[in-house]
């Protein structure tokens, strides 16, 4: 999509300022400078963000919300289309820390990828037999371009039913007795936007119920906390998701 890309690697030893930017002292000038962290970019992927601490990673929080960056008083904008994409190591690994509530309220969806079947695999070993996939790709979109797609996709309709079922299934994960902290009202507006970006996706200018049970787990399931009876019979936020899809009825025109 062009524009600018940065890559964090995040490690326990990392400050906030390695994120953000740092204000440093010119000898000549006699003046701060501000020397911008790899968050001021339009994409960024943090590589193992639960590698840092709850301090380092606190320093997405502004950029995610705001869409933009205050260091030493002063604010920055981020630059659209602003986005983070980040990957995690299983909580049962050595050195890592658990991501805040807040911090994963912020990212509108989490995938688990697991393993590929066979069939992909082999296609992997086929795809880098001679060189990495990613060395022959090439920009198919401008930014300007994904600036409109995204305008476009706010244009597509819901229906009324679909906002109720919608809050609906939001609000129902905060009542779920399993439930420790059911999801936010981002929630509801993630599930909300994605499910007109996958209206889009595939020709429609609505969006029906299909979309938002397609992508429900996806949205909700990292924003809900499960309660300590949960959590010893291994109850995952995942099946309390599924749960309330098949609980909760489904509009119909």
């Amino acid at each position: 999509v062009g524009g600018k890309f940065q890559r964090i690697q995040f490690t326990p030893d990392m400050l906030p300022s390695d994120v953000t930017g740092v204000s440093v002292f010119n000898q000549k000038t006699r003046e701060f400078e501000f020397r911008p962290g790899p968050i001021l970019a339009q994409i960024v992927l943090v590589d193992e963000i639960n590698r840092a601490t709850p301090k380092t990673q606190s320093a997405l929080l502004e950029a995610m919300e705001e869409r933009q960056v205050t260091v030493d008083g002063t604010t920055y904008p981020l630059r659209p289309p602003f986005m983070v994409l980040a990957t995690q190591n299983p909580i049962e690994y050595e050195g890592t820390f658990p991501l805040p509530e807040a911090q994963l309220d912020r990212f509108m969806l989490r995938i688990r990828l697991g393993y590929p079947n066979k069939e992909q695999e082999i296609a992997i070993l086929d795809n880098q037999r001679k060189q990495h996939p990613i060395n022959s790709l090439e920009q198919i979109v401008s930014i300007e371009d994904l600036l409109a797609a995204q305008e476009a996709v706010k244009e597509i309709h819901l229906d009324n039913k679909i906002k109720d079922y919608i809050v609906e299934l939001v609000r129902q994960t905060r009542d779920h007795n399993d439930v420790y902290l059911g999801s936010s009202s981002r929630g509801a507006l993630a599930l909300y936007r994605l499910c007109q970006a996958r209206a889009a996706m595939f020709g429609r200018d609505y969006v029906l119920p299909d979309d938002v049970k397609a992508l429900a787990s996806a949205t909700l399931a990292h924003r809900i906390i499960v309660g300590p009876a949960a959590r010893i019979k291994d109850i995952e936020p995942d099946a309390i998701v599924d749960e309330l899809l098949n609980r909760i009825a489904v509009p119909t025109a």
